[in-house]
């Protein structure tokens, strides 16, 4: 079965973008991270920027399609890119946006927890959930790993990792990585044989 990994910047404080959707303030963190993004998450990386980094023609090997809630894929259509990750499957899950800007993106209002437990049931590699916090809390149970860049900045408020109600989810650390810059990454997996929301 393909696994859906929920792969995000957070702040200390558990934060993925300002309270206005910006999230420029992970912009000076980005050099020390690119030798583990074009390394072992070059299929997370936008298309652009995998031809910016040599990579325009390496095959995926994590991921075959990308999950994006409306505000995470407006910036880039924002900025004129219509179909952000070209060389992946796009799905945007809206309610608001009827219809697909861009022949390469799919638009879907599905409930979004049919819609992975659907994909998840297809042939391919796994699944990229880009964001954002909404889209992320809804899916919160089908999340099988999570990989967070935990970036050294306390930002006081903003959108969360997670936008849900309580609903205790508990997952196993499996990997720890310290970048030279002093990002963090965390790789969680999904613990087996706790029920998904059993309080601690």
């Amino acid at each position: 079965m393909r696994k859906l990994t929920y792969y995000a910047a957070a702040t200390l404080d558990g934060y993925i973008a300002a309270p206005d959707g910006d999230f420029g303030f992970f912009d000076p963190y980005i050099p020390g991270t690119l030798p583990f993004l074009t390394g072992e998450m070059g299929d997370a990386l936008p298309t652009p920027a995998r031809a910016a980094f040599g990579l325009a023609d390496a095959p995926n090997e994590r991921f075959d399609t990308v999950l994006m809630g409306r505000a995470s894929y407006e910036p880039g259509l924002a900025a004129g890119l219509s179909s952000p990750y070209a060389h992946l499957r796009q799905i945007v899950v809206s309610r608001s946006l009827t219809s697909s800007p861009d022949p390469a993106v799919e638009v879907t209002a599905e409930e979004p927890l049919d819609l992975v437990r659907r994909l998840k049931q297809e042939e391919g590699l796994g699944i990229y959930l880009c964001g954002g916090g909404d889209l992320a809390g809804q899916l919160l149970p089908e999340i099988d790993e999570l990989i967070v860049k935990l970036n050294p900045v306390a930002v006081g408020s903003g959108i969360p990792l997670f936008r849900a109600g309580f609903s205790p989810n508990a997952f196993t650390l499996v990997d720890t990585r310290v970048l030279a810059n002093g990002v963090l990454v965390l790789t969680y997996a999904k613990a087996s044989g706790v029920p998904a929301t059993a309080a601690g």
